[in-house]
């Protein structure tokens, strides 16, 4: 059983920058691919950028690759979203997840463990 914590979420103008935090619970973390999907009012949720367990390879969705940086310390169970040039398209709830899978970390469906979401909010 994994436990998910997101954190850091808020309200920021844009073009301003976030740091998400997901603070991961058990002695596995090490082991799972993580994932950021997000979701705004009205639209399903949509990935956003994940890593990969065993090779820590990244990946992102077009609409935040050279704007969004994700990262994972193993050491603290923590998974990071770096997210700069925020855009007013990019407010949402952000959800961190965790899947035991390396392949096809672009689909929600093959993530295990959800977390509750951050509030971001982009001013224009």
């Amino acid at each position: 059983q994994v436990q998910l914590v997101e954190s850091g979420g808020g309200l920021v103008q844009a073009g301003g920058s976030l740091r998400l935090s997901c603070a991961a619970s058990g002695r596995t973390f090490s082991s799972y691919s993580m994932g950021w999907f997000r979701q705004a009012p009205g639209k399903e949720r949509e990935f956003v950028s994940a890593i990969a367990w065993s090779s820590g390879s990244t990946s992102y969705a077009d609409s935040v690759k050279g704007r969004f940086t994700i990262s994972r310390d193993n050491a603290k169970n923590t998974v990071y979203l770096q997210m700069n040039s925020l855009k007013p398209e990019d407010a949402a709830v952000y959800y961190c997840a965790a899947a035991g899978s390396t392949y096809g970390l672009r689909s929600s469906s093959r993530y295990n463990y959800w977390g509750q979401g951050t509030q971001v909010t982009v001013s224009s």
